[in-house]
């Protein structure tokens, strides 16, 4: 996959909504597009020090920031001819590339883990994808799907958000609207929920095509946010590793970023080093208490989104603008939820 050089005059398009703004900097292909919105940009917190900004994603059409990549890779793909689509996932990947292949017509094989939970699953089950339980581990799951597609031909492809190039291209989309939320500025520093990285390093994608164009000076200081339930990637940059160790991953309310070993660690451990970022940890505890502050404004959201919510009190200098993903909508794990603020019902 070629991506246009980022050229100021087709940054965006007015007539375009939704991703396909950009589709001077996009791949190019037919959209398949589920009306898209600019995701809210809303102020959470600003004192002498700076300003707390929060990206709503879980205003996109299945209630993700999945949908960035999700949208750009179904369209690649099926300009090149593909016809029908593997992915491994039991969660909100799942639920956006059902989404999209159905909009998309095109055939889906979700493989997941045989202990995924139904709920997670509805989603997939209702726009029509075929399921395919898989026993064993998370990468058990992927190994099976990856073998589901050898010797397949060219009309089927492994779509995996995780190794799709495209999918990156998608998540990009991102910073190119905060850069235009913020009158045509990069924020100082983003800070997001970090398990596969596809959400951090499309943002550093985006800005640095937004520096490479002469648009901003300077791409902003990279933070990712993991459990310490299952932190690799938290561990590798504190020792300065350029590459992870597995772990095996402790049970987490973070569910969406407990991921043992990230197919894409080197490129995330190098992009947060590169913009002089870091890795936070946290506990589920500051999850939760970060989880019920942000029910307190308003703001529903699952508890992996307060991952990132619960690293800015641990992070290492303030910023005087700070970009907060906030990934999903809390309906995503609406159960989840109610067992929060069931152990305090009083609230935050």
């Amino acid at each position: 996959m070629v991506l246009p050089a980022p050229d100021p005059a087709t940054f965006a398009d007015p007539s375009a909504v939704g991703f396909w703004r950009y589709c001077g900097w996009l791949p190019a292909a037919e959209p398949v597009a589920l009306g898209e919105p600019r995701t809210a940009l809303v102020e959470l917190a600003a004192d002498v020090d700076g300003h707390v900004l929060a990206k709503l994603e879980g205003g996109l059409p299945t209630g993700s920031f999945k949908d960035r990549g999700t949208a750009i890779t179904v369209s690649w793909l099926r300009s090149l001819g593909v016809r029908s689509l593997v992915v491994d996932s039991s969660g909100n990947a799942g639920a956006s590339f059902a989404a999209y292949s159905a909009q998309a017509g095109l055939g889906l094989r979700v493989f997941v883990p045989a202990d995924a939970s139904p709920a997670k699953l509805l989603q997939v089950r209702a726009h029509g994808a075929t399921l395919v339980p898989v026993p064993g581990s998370r990468s058990a799951t992927g190994e099976a799907a990856r073998a589901a597609v050898h010797g397949a031909g060219a009309e089927v492809a492994y779509a995996s958000h995780l190794w799709q190039p495209a999918f990156l291209a998608g998540t990009a989309t991102f910073a190119y609207e905060v850069f235009e939320q913020l009158a045509n500025q990069a924020p100082d520093a983003v800070i997001v929920p970090l398990g596969g990285g596809t959400l951090l390093l499309g943002i550093h994608l985006g800005f640095s095509r937004l520096r490479e164009a002469g648009m901003i000076d300077a791409v902003p200081r990279l933070i990712g946010v993991q459990s310490t339930a299952c932190a690799p990637l938290a561990r590798a940059f504190r020792a300065g590793k350029p590459a992870v160790d597995p772990v095996v991953p402790g049970p987490t309310i973070a569910e969406g970023i407990r991921i043992a070993m990230p197919p894409r660690a080197n490129q995330i451990l190098a992009a947060i080093r590169e913009t002089s970022g870091e890795i936070l940890e946290v506990t589920d505890d500051e999850i939760r208490s970060s989880l019920r502050q942000l029910l307190a404004k308003g703001i529903f959201v699952e508890p992996t989104s307060a991952a990132a919510h619960a690293g800015l009190a641990r992070l290492d200098r303030r910023h005087a603008t700070l970009v907060l993903g906030l990934t999903a909508h809390g309906l995503k794990a609406a159960a989840a939820i109610a067992d929060v603020l069931a152990q305090d019902p009083e609230g935050p």
